[in-house]
């Protein structure tokens, strides 16, 4: 398992190990151990999400589930690719409004860490795009929130993107009150 670190101290990129031969491909896309020998310790996951999105272009977020029910997220491609983005949305962080964007993809395999306390979003690069993630916190609809995705001068590569109402209808960043608040260095 390849892990990278990126721009955001707290965001990893981790690639599993492929095996393939004429058939295909194997590969352990989550392993507790693996990670920790590696010296990388996510939290517990309790909740494996899956959605697809049909249209190039799609947006979806920038999403957040406010404290207690705040939620990490391990985010892969399950086919097509995407354009995946965090955003620290920690309070006092030396972060704080700052985003990383990687490409995931079906063919490259990387996943993105996306800790608590980061607003999460993706593009769809790809017809039927589909994104599957495991969460550190059940879904609650009371917690959930989102901020606008293009008040933080990301560039997403799209100019019409397709958007839920709730994306459409999000608060731009800077009139955004985060939940979040840095608990310091790790």
């Amino acid at each position: 398992m390849k892990i990278e670190a990126t721009a955001l101290p707290d965001v990893l990129v981790i690639t599993p190990s492929r095996f393939g031969d004429e058939r295909g491909f194997f590969s352990e896309s989550w392993n507790r151990k693996t990670l920790s020998d590696a010296g990388v310790n996510l939290p517990e996951f309790v909740q494996d999400n899956h959605s697809m999105s049909r249209r190039v272009g799609t947006v979806r977020g920038l999403h957040y589930q406010a404290p207690p029910f705040a939620q990490g997220k391990l985010v892969r491609c399950g086919r097509g690719s995407l354009l995946d983005v965090a955003v620290d949305g920690r309070r006092g962080s030396p972060t704080f409004g700052r985003s990383v964007a990687v490409e995931l993809s079906f063919e490259n395999g990387r996943q993105l860490w996306v800790p608590a306390g980061f607003l999460h979003g993706f593009v769809t690069r790809e017809p039927d795009t589909e994104i599957i993630y495991k969460c550190t916190a059940h879904y609650d609809k009371a917690s959930d929130g989102a901020v606008r995705w293009d008040s933080l001068g990301i560039d997403w590569g799209v100019a019409d993107p397709l958007l839920s109402d709730k994306d459409r209808d999000a608060p731009a960043f800077s009139d955004w009150q985060s939940p979040f608040e840095y608990a310091g260095a790790a």
